[in-house]
């Protein structure tokens, strides 16, 4: 593990890593500005500080033209294509613009843009969009080429770390950190990383090369970024259509609630059991004629008088 390593913040390497030379508030760390140029906060605390607060816009802007053409590059290696890098930097930007009051106050606003924007890029999603399934443009180099290919066949998990750890320069801790996964795990991961580049490329066996490698790889590579204000506007209107998702939904789902109270019966009715055949009754049949001693009887019901305790009326006659 043990090798020359340059600095997560060190400046010789800003094409891959992008990060502030302070992990401070955004508006520390781009509090000032000395003629219209963007300064940082000096080291020694006794030196005066020609104070010209920043709007939040101006800060959001001042950190996404610090940190977004890194990033983007930094995404290509993650996912090998230029549309999605782009993008990951742009919704991951489109977030922290949302959460501007927890953002600015992080102490690493752009360790926390560049995990959203891992995040997005890693998405496991991507593979069902029709505008990722069709083949991007190839590298021009073919060793720029063979080192993407390889990457491309790593793991999400083992990338990201490879990533942070020899393109970034974060130390082990905080690569861990960053992925969610115990130190062993992380030194696991980068260790079969590396193993599998060197398989198949065996002249970045060492990080250092490996490292060189990937700065070249991305400096080669025209990855543009969106306008800081024009991420902002897409921010504020993807914020302005949830809302209105949001509402429509909850008046759908409060008329559905009342349209079903209204309709639902306000009593338990069992319901009716279905009829079945039954076997083994006799069947009905007509009455037929009278006996002879029945029609006598009859006679003489109807020639006795109406009245008298011998005669009978039948009810309903």
């Amino acid at each position: 593990m043990d090798h020359a390593r340059h600095a997560p913040n060190d400046t010789r390497f800003p094409v891959v890593t992008g990060e502030p030379p302070m992990c401070r508030s955004i508006y520390i760390y781009v509090l000032f500005r000395t003629k219209g140029r963007l300064v940082t906060v000096p080291q020694q605390e006794h030196e005066e500080l020609p104070a010209t607060p920043l709007t939040p816009a101006q800060a959001f802007d001042a950190l996404y033209a610090f940190c977004a053409p890194a990033l983007v590059r930094q995404a290509y290696l993650l996912t090998g294509r230029r549309e999605l890098a782009r993008e990951s930097v742009e919704r991951a930007f489109q977030l922290a613009w949302q959460r501007w009051p927890e953002v600015a106050v992080d102490r690493d606003p752009a360790g926390w843009v560049r995990i959203m924007t891992y995040e997005y890029a890693l998405s496991p999603w991507h593979r069902f969009r029709p505008r990722h399934r069709s083949p991007e443009e190839p590298v021009a180099d073919p060793s720029d080429r063979a080192l993407l290919a390889v990457l491309m066949e790593l793991p999400p998990s083992q990338r990201r770390t490879l990533l942070l750890y020899d393109g970034v320069g974060l130390d082990l801790p905080e690569t861990a950190a960053e992925t969610e996964a115990s130190t062993p795990a992380t030194a696991n991961r980068l260790m079969n990383a590396r193993a599998a580049i060197a398989a198949r490329l065996p002249d970045l066996a060492d990080p250092s090369d490996l490292h060189d490698r990937l700065v070249s790889l991305t400096s080669r590579e025209r990855l543009r970024a969106a306008q800081p204000p024009a991420v902002r506007i897409g921010s504020e209107r993807r914020a302005r259509l949830w809302t209105r998702a949001a509402i429509a939904f909850t008046v759908a789902l409060i008329g559905t609630t009342a349209l079903t109270i209204r309709t639902a019966p306000t009593h338990y009715e069992p319901p009716i059991a279905p009829g079945a055949e039954v076997h083994g009754v006799p069947t009905r049949v007509a009455p037929g004629a009278l006996s002879q001693a029945e029609t006598k009887l009859r006679k003489k019901l109807r020639e006795e008088t109406a009245s008298g305790p011998e005669r009978l009326v039948p009810v309903g006659r």
